[in-house]
């Protein structure tokens, strides 16, 4: 099982855990609840896992325009 990792706002491709065998304690998902686990986390047909996280072009724009925060993608 692999985990790949993309930017929600721009979509960039932030990097990839493959083969792992983790449990969701491992990698953070306790913490989210379970409408932001719905959003975040998708499963593939394949097996493998696409998390939507935040880069870090992403977070600092978001910090210099915290009313950006408003949309779901600002960057095309």
């Amino acid at each position: 099982m692999a985990l790949h990792y993309y930017c929600r706002h721009c979509g960039v491709k932030i990097g990839t855990l493959d083969h792992v065998s983790l449990y969701s304690e491992q990698l953070g998902f306790h913490h989210l609840t379970e409408e932001e686990r719905l959003e975040m986390i998708s499963y593939l047909p394949n097996g493998e896992i696409q998390v939507k996280t935040i880069c870090e072009d992403c977070q600092e724009a978001l910090e210099r325009y915290p009313e950006w925060h408003q949309y779901e993608k600002f960057i095309q």
